[in-house]
């Protein structure tokens, strides 16, 4: 278990191309397009982050496609 605000690197990927004006809702994060895919990847600090990300995700009404933890802990 991670202590909080321990930073893991992500990559989040999401059905779509997002505009720069939606891009710059994830400030700190590299966004990639690819394949009619946004790819997002970036640190996050804690799991509220991670959630606060999964929750903008969700109001700009992308599709989810995938989350996976970047960390060397995780593989």
């Amino acid at each position: 278990m991670r202590k909080k605000g321990t930073r893991t690197a992500y990559r989040i990927v999401v059905l779509g191309e997002l505009s720069d004006r939606y891009a710059a809702s994830f400030e700190g994060m590299q966004v990639e397009t690819k394949n009619r895919r946004t790819i997002l990847t970036g640190e996050v600090m804690d799991q509220s982050h991670l959630h606060g990300i999964l929750s903008r995700i969700n109001g700009l009404e992308l599709r989810l496609l995938s989350v996976q933890d970047l960390s060397e802990e995780s593989r």
